[in-house]
């Protein structure tokens, strides 16, 4: 298996003194937190929360609202909400509504997720695009990669390798959620991880 955190070290430490834009998909508030504190250093970040897995709505409105007191909180990044299209997610995941959490169905919601990352990082002319979700013991970093990779040659932009799980990231997540006060949920968000 790829050691993804190496990978991405080497691209940071490439970069001398340069501070390229990157922009990142988050999944919310707490999985962010740590990632934020990661990569602000090296990165001009703006966090982009798309997440049309999300349901209900409130809860997707309550996340939100998390991920923009923690932006606030941290600094160094700006927000950007994307769109709330919940109809365009269950499209992409439609016939594999009773698959397992983690197959199938979790692949289309990742790609959907980063597409649309991708997309708007090349629109928005950023250096860099990556996702939170791979701070997440649930969540394959191999295969959030690779969707990733495959989508920086599409888009033009250049996708950032990584594991945020990796050098104690997940546990560092659930520190600074702690210290923040953040809401926490216990489902990745979408109708069908929530049963």
């Amino acid at each position: 298996m790829e050691n993804y955190d190496k990978r991405m070290q080497a691209v940071i430490a490439a970069l001398g003194d340069r501070r390229p834009r990157l922009l990142l998909h988050s999944c919310c508030g707490p999985c962010s937190s740590a990632v934020i504190e990661r990569l602000a250093p090296h990165f001009d970040l703006t966090v982009y929360y798309y997440n049309p897995n999300i349901a209900p709505e409130e809860e997707y409105r309550k996340r939100l609202a998390v991920q923009r007191k923690l932006v606030e909180k941290l600094g160094g990044a700006v927000l950007v909400e994307g769109e709330y299209e919940p109809a365009v997610f269950l499209a992409a995941v439609r016939g594999l509504e009773g698959e397992p959490e983690g197959g199938a169905r979790c692949t289309e919601c990742f790609r959907l997720r980063l597409e649309a990352t991708a997309r708007r990082a090349a629109e928005g002319g950023f250096d860099f695009f990556c996702t939170t979700l791979t701070v997440s013991p649930h969540k394959d970093a191999e295969r959030i990669n690779a969707i990733s990779e495959a989508l920086a040659a599409r888009y033009g932009v250049a996708a950032l390798p990584a594991d945020f799980k990796k050098r104690e990231g997940y546990k560092r997540s659930i520190e600074l959620s702690k210290a923040y006060g953040l809401y926490r949920q216990n489902y990745c968000g979408c109708p069908f991880s929530g049963r």
